[in-house]
């Protein structure tokens, strides 16, 4: 999937959803996050807009107020699943699943904050002198993949600027995210992706919807 600019189609922007088909994905993350907590089923989707039906990769995150620190952060980085089923699973995983963390309580989760990242697919990005890799990396546009040796990582769009990183920080510390040496991205053996991710977040638990940006 592709997000598509008004002005320019052949450019990857983050303009592909709505706030509206924004406000259901987290609306169906936390429903679904919600109703697994409470009897462990998981929700079928409604019937949503046609973007929704079509396969996309996405991650949901959880993070905890006041300070929005992560509690949780799961997600499909390829589109293998309608994006809607892509999201409730991700959001039931991510509140139970991530290793780092104790499963989410159902009162616990009155004090959490959603956030659902739609991905385009990941495309790998190559130069002949791997020293420039940086300067393909752009930290605000572009989340990361690297894979080696059977191991891999990923880093969202917006961790590079969380943590005010440059491109070069972006990919050592992906690197160290899939267990490798940080310099292992100047290895011919090393593959490296980059995508763009559409985020939408909950400003207050179950509360108003915004878009986020990743940039600085």
């Amino acid at each position: 999937m592709k997000f598509l600019s008004a002005n320019n189609k052949n450019q990857e922007t983050s303009e592909y959803l709505s706030l509206e088909e924004g406000k259901t994905l987290l609306a169906l993350a936390r429903q679904a996050i919600v109703c697994y907590l409470e009897n462990g089923t998981r929700i079928k989707p409604p019937d949503t807009p046609e973007k929704l039906k079509q396969k996309s990769g996405v991650f949901v995150t959880l993070n905890t107020l006041p300070r929005r620190e992560l509690r949780g952060c799961i997600g499909f980085p390829y589109p293998e699943s309608p994006l809607a089923d892509a999201t409730i699973n991700a959001a039931i995983y991510a509140a139970t699943e991530d290793p780092r963390f104790e499963p989410v309580s159902k009162t616990e989760l009155k004090k959490i904050t959603l956030e659902v990242t739609v991905l385009t697919v990941p495309r790998t990005i190559v130069a002949q002198n791997l020293k420039e890799l940086p300067s393909l990396v752009i930290v605000g546009r572009h989340g990361l993949i690297v894979e080696s040796h059977g191991m891999s990582g990923l880093l969202l769009p917006q961790v590079a600027t969380e943590w005010n990183w440059d491109s070069t920080e972006f990919l050592m510390n992906c690197c160290l995210k899939a267990n490798l040496p940080p310099d292992a991205w100047l290895l011919k053996s090393t593959k490296v992706m980059v995508f763009e991710g559409e985020i939408f977040e909950e400003i207050e638990p179950d509360g108003a919807v915004r878009k986020k940006t990743a940039t600085k």
